[in-house]
């Protein structure tokens, strides 16, 4: 199973430009809003027609421009779940479902589907509710039941979690990774939050300005985002520029240090990140002298803002998150040291400029 999509459409002030491929499992596109992830789904599903481009799924051509070709929406086989759900307000949950089933003809076979799908989507009991007396997991599940009993050879869930409240979302997003783990083929769900992208996702596709920027295995991906703009969507949070000054080197102006890396570093570099979380007072690699700013406490950790002794004027501060009992003392703040290893080091390029990915596994933050 598998989904190739190479669309273009221009839509006067904005133009979709968009090349990838997704085989079976759960592929993420992560983006700001605005950057066409919505749009792309739309035209894959049909709803929107692009300008030029084909879209094949499971060998099928359901969109190419070059021989016409132009599959209606409810012929494509394509499960597209919307950010509001968009359930039959005027219709019970059993009803929301069967119409899912609207081509099977046998009614037994619709009778043994829904009972399948309300035991899976846990809504035994709800089959008379309406969407108004659910809360929003319970009507995502049954959006997703009608999708499934319609046996879609794609699945598209723009937004899944956007609706619900944050208390909910680790919990049903569980759910939701099951759900895809049953369902089997080729899923596309699309997010602006890198931490469900990262829980949720095999892979994750970055999109800037209605183009893909890069297509990576997720835990790849955070690990070597490779450019500047991944590592800022991937959530790094300290990035300068910099350049090579040997194999392992990189001279990081604006710090005023030089760092040694695990990773060769090319001649194209741009710039550098270091996670948050990555810094440590005991390491006694890439170990420098700064001066602590302030304490940002968050409920579990603290962010700790500090500068190097020979950072630049006018530069940002850069971030520390670390554990509660690992705070310096005040006393400590004017002089403190802090140390990273070499192979948290994240050597940044242009679009397809960067090195071959390397193989490190990294996580949201």
């Amino acid at each position: 199973m598998s989904l190739v999509v190479d669309i273009q459409k221009d839509f006067g002030g904005f133009r979709l430009n968009v090349q990838f491929e997704a085989q079976e499992g759960i592929m993420g596109i992560l983006g700001a809003s605005g950057c066409g992830k919505s749009m792309t789904l739309r035209c894959i599903a049909g709803v929107e027609k692009p300008d030029a481009g084909r879209i094949v799924l499971d060998g099928r051509t359901l969109y190419d421009s070059a021989r016409r070709i132009n599959v209606k929406p409810q012929e494509r086989q394509v499960g597209y779940l919307f950010q509001n759900y968009a359930l039959f307000p005027n219709m019970t949950v059993r009803q929301n479902i069967l119409c899912g089933m609207r081509r099977l003809k046998d009614k037994a076979d619709r009778e043994r589907l829904l009972c399948e799908q309300l035991e899976l989507m846990q809504l035994s009991g709800l089959e008379k509710h309406y969407p108004a007396q659910l809360s929003g997991g319970q009507q995502q599940r049954v959006a997703l039941a009608r999708i499934l009993v319609s046996r879609p050879k794609l699945l598209m869930l723009d937004e899944p979690f956007s609706a619900l409240d944050s208390h909910l979302r680790e919990k049903l997003l569980v759910e939701m990774k099951e759900t895809l783990r049953r369902y089997g083929g080729v899923s596309l769900v699309v997010t602006h939050n890198r931490d469900e992208a990262y829980d949720l996702c095999s892979s994750i596709a970055l999109m800037e300005t209605g183009r893909v920027h890069t297509h990576k295995p997720t835990k790849q991906l955070f690990a070597d985002p490779g450019t500047v703009v991944g590592a800022m969507m991937t959530g790094c949070k300290n990035i300068a520029p910099a350049r090579c000054v040997g194999e392992y080197e990189a001279e990081v102006p604006d710090w005023g240090i030089t760092l040694r890396t695990a990773r060769p570093v090319g001649e194209n570099l741009k710039a550098v990140g270091i996670r948050a979380h990555y810094f440590g007072p005991n390491s006694r690699q890439n170990s420098f002298g700064v001066r602590i700013i302030d304490v940002v406490e968050e409920p579990f950790a603290d962010i700790i803002r500090f500068r190097y002794e020979n950072q630049a004027p006018g530069t940002e501060d850069l971030w520390w998150r670390t554990a509660k009992q690992n705070r310096p003392p005040k006393e400590a703040w004017g002089a403190y040291t802090l140390g990273i290893s070499p192979v948290n080091i994240l050597t940044l390029y242009d679009p397809g400029e960067e090195p071959e990915a390397g193989q490190e596994e990294g996580t949201a933050g």
